[in-house]
């Protein structure tokens, strides 16, 4: 088969098409025919040694979705044909960027009959990170108003779906091209991140009982002046690590509680990729396709996943 490989880490530059053996799924995997790999900023992390995988050379690509075409002696709940989706995938497993990817049967579930795989394979990494960060970490409830930061991102606009189908009202900032989108997808009030008086906004919006920060370097001191008492903020990345308050007077002051995650910390993949699939089924959760890559193209999609400004996930398609 074709699969996308580093042999060193580096930029995108180190990322070749290599001609390798298809795997043999052991007892407890699954061979999927790989119809999608989403492309996320944490692969990008993986090929630098910012993450380090278990091995190389290494396949790239957390995500994916396909047809089962091998399903392992041990593995309950799938047959040969279902389409599914998984993720969880190039920390401790090689990835998705290639023709075929054996993975363990506690990171995938069935698709529900319907759902695009080219759709689905974009899910994993975003609509499982929202899912842990509002409903698992956050206990977001109806009624319950929701802050997410930067709602156009892969994370971001699942969070929004996941946040309105919870019953929530949900705020989100974005650049204003995807304003309407937003509203679209369940966003209740949706602001330009860029305004000088983004502070004022949200508070005039209705202090948030839930904030989802992807940025915490920028946003750890304005979540705190934003939250309502007894907030809960969930931090799941930012550009620079040294994040601090200014006045942590202000969190104190609200009892808030603050949780910082990494979706490779989930104790079972399979179980939030469930809820996930359901709702893609549903048709309560839709995954924007942004621009598409072939194996050829993977370098550039690393590229373009750090560079540019999109709604919804990249994903490659073998």
């Amino acid at each position: 088969m074709r699969a996308v490989r580093y042999h060193d880490y580096g930029g995108s530059e180190v990322l070749q098409v290599d001609d390798v053996d298809r795997p043999e799924p052991a007892d407890d995997e699954v061979l999927i025919e790989v119809a999608a790999a989403g492309i996320n900023p944490v692969d990008t992390y993986f090929v630098a040694g910012s993450y380090e995988p278990f091995t190389l050379p290494m396949i790239p690509g957390v995500d994916a979705a396909g047809d089962a075409v091998e399903v392992g002696a041990a593995v309950e709940g799938v047959s040969e044909g279902d389409a599914v989706v998984a993720t969880g995938l190039s920390k401790d497993h090689y990835g998705a960027c290639a023709e075929y990817v054996a993975v363990p049967s506690d990171r995938l579930a069935v698709l529900p009959a319907g759902v695009d795989v080219v759709e689905a394979g974009g899910a994993g990494v975003a609509a499982v990170t929202a899912w842990r960060a509002l409903i698992d970490h956050a206990g977001l409830e109806p009624a319950e108003t929701a802050l997410i930061h930067g709602g156009s991102g892969g994370v971001g606009h699942a969070a929004v779906q996941i946040a309105s189908v919870a019953g929530a009202r949900v705020v989100t900032t974005a650049a204003p091209a995807y304003h309407d989108r937003l509203h679209e997808l369940g966003a209740d009030v949706v602001l330009d991140y860029g305004r000088d008086d983004l502070r004022d906004a949200v508070a005039g919006a209705g202090a948030p009982d839930v904030i989802l920060d992807h940025r915490l370097d920028d946003y750890l001191q304005f979540d705190a002046d934003v939250a309502a008492h007894d907030g809960r903020i969930v931090g799941i990345g930012e550009n620079d690590p040294e994040i601090g308050f200014t006045n942590d007077g202000v969190a104190r002051g609200k009892d808030l509680t603050y949780q910082f995650m990494s979706m490779f910390n989930t104790p079972r993949l399979a179980d939030p990729l469930e809820r996930v699939a359901y709702l893609l089924g549903e048709g309560d959760l839709e995954i924007e396709v942004a621009p598409t890559y072939g194996l050829d193209e993977v370098a550039t999609a690393h590229e373009d996943v750090m560079a540019d400004s999109f709604l919804g996930k990249l994903v490659v398609t073998p």
